[in-house]
């Protein structure tokens, strides 16, 4: 076993500059999912110490958002390069606080660093342009200008990604930043913030909260008038809840919310390159993932076979401590995901699914005391179960079938969300017929991680607004201003 990184000793808020203690002394206590074991006491800050961020990132805006793109570019440059100097470090940091295998952590790591990079040249590169005028004594212009003031809320699941997708265009745009990491999963932010600090970002225009009391501080943040945008990564009901809150200062609201990705098999896929795809897809963080896949409709011709071929990779995942060799399924993040997994695979099996393989509680070995569960598939689903229409956030495949590409389109489309969808196909038609018709944001045709600095990401439906990531990623942190001047 990997040996502990973290040592139990208290984390501190990071506001205008400094480290500082909650009032009071005020600590909760962060723990690996995996051991049950304390990993961290961690500042506990509250509303005020929201509002202490706030006015220092409104404080700093004036001078960071005068600072040229190219200084801006080079602080996010130099982060990037010390999180990959310090990669195996931080990756044993994540995986200690969220569970998630190693290999993942590094992966995590890896593309966090890449969404600083990308917008550090993204930022030299917001441009604004000369608009042709009608009147001969006009000349048009538009700037691009920061926004202003951004709160940034992430979640546990990829808690380093989600920071620096968030930090990284707000920074480049020229906006401050204050950001609200998920309790479960603070320490790896404070890593982060320890590199900002260390390149020499000045003081206010970043800004760590950390606490217990998440309705609060979101409350706070989204009605806050000197926060002009407001990031989320969620629940589809904490984001709509976040959005009517943001609505009485009419502030910019960019909102990553729940999905329910299906993944389409058609009879003329690779059925080899199909199932590993399937299988990478769902159960990547123990199935703890916005755009996995959580349902897969096969075609009937092709469904035994491709059901055995899943089910044998799947039943052969090694679940365990994400911190130790060889380990793919890590624990769920806490008692409830666990209870909501369970509930879900005893519903599915009461309304006539198979268990293919899993369907039970897992027991990786002694000093686990963590909530683990067996990769897990079902055959025979309909959309009358849970697990064909709520996200199950755990280690749990339906398989449906379907006859014609029209009703595979139709049942993947039934959902309210619409954040990711994939496919799997050689007929080349078909790719683009079936790209074209799938109600989401991001599509994974014969790939099953469709994700990348340069691939834009958000949802349709009540799966977001807004996208982040890709060339237009930092136009969302930016105002465009038009002047007409006369000559």
């Amino acid at each position: 076993m990997a040996s502990m990184v973290v040592a139990a000793t208290e984390k501190s808020l990071y506001i205008d500059g400094e480290w500082r203690t909650a009032p009071g002394g005020k600590i909760f206590a962060v723990n690996n999912p995996a051991t049950g074991k304390k990993l961290a006491d961690v500042a506990d800050g509250g509303v005020e110490q929201a509002r202490q961020a706030i006015e220092a990132a409104h404080a700093a805006f004036p001078s960071w958002s005068a600072t040229t793109a190219d200084r801006r570019a080079v602080l996010l440059t130099k982060a990037a390069a010390l999180m990959m100097e310090r990669l195996d470090h931080l990756a044993a940091v994540l995986t200690s606080e969220n569970g998630k295998p190693l290999a993942e952590s590094r992966g995590e790591v890896t593309i966090g660093a890449g969404f600083l990079q990308w917008n550090a040249e993204e930022g030299r590169r917001a441009y604004g342009e000369v608009v042709p005028s009608t009147a001969a004594d006009r000349r048009v212009l538009t700037f691009r200008q920061p926004v202003g003031v951004v709160a940034a809320i992430t979640p546990w699941n990829f808690p380093f990604s989600m920071v620096t997708r968030k930090l990284g265009p707000a920074l480049a745009a020229g906006c401050t930043a204050i950001l609200r990491p998920a309790r479960a999963t603070p320490l790896v932010a404070f890593e982060i913030f320890k590199i900002l600090d260390e390149v020499g970002f000045p003081r206010g225009v970043v800004n760590l909260l950390t606490g217990i009391d998440s309705a609060g501080v979101g409350r706070e943040l989204a009605t806050n008038p000197l926060v002009r945008k407001l990031t989320f990564t969620g629940s589809t009901e904490v984001g709509k809840s976040l959005l009517v809150l943001a609505a009485g200062t009419i502030k910019r609201v960019s909102l990553e919310l729940g999905g329910h990705a299906p993944s389409i098999v058609f009879d003329d896929a690779d059925l080899e390159k199909a199932a590993t795809a399937v299988v990478a897809s769902r159960f990547r963080n123990a199935g703890q993932t916005c755009i996995c896949t959580n349902r897969v409709y096969v075609q009937n011709s092709i469904a035994a076979a491709f059901q055995a071929k899943v089910a044998a990779i799947a039943g052969a995942m090694k679940v365990g401590n994400g911190a130790d060799a060889g380990v793919q399924i890590g624990p769920l993040i806490d008692a409830r995901a666990y209870a909501k997994v369970e509930d879900h695979v005893a519903d599915a099996v009461g309304q006539g699914a198979r268990i293919l393989t899993g369907g039970r509680p897992a027991q990786p070995g002694p000093g686990l005391s963590g909530h683990f569960y067996e990769p897990t598939v079902l055959s025979g689903a309909t959309h009358k179960m849970k697990v064909m229409y709520e996200e199950t956030f755990g280690p749990v495949l339906p398989i449906a079938t379907f006859e014609t590409e029209d009703e595979a389109i139709r049942l993947a489309n039934d959902t309210p969300f619409g954040l990711a969808a994939y496919f799997y196909a050689r007929d080349i038609g078909r790719v683009f017929r079936v790209s074209e018709r799938l109600d989401y944001g991001i599509i994974g045709a014969n790939d099953p991680v469709p994700v990348g600095p340069h691939i834009p990401f958000g949802g349709y439906k009540e799966s977001g607004l807004g996208r982040e990531n890709g060339s237009d990623g930092i136009y969302h942190f930016l105002e465009t201003k038009a002047v007409s001047i006369g000559i």
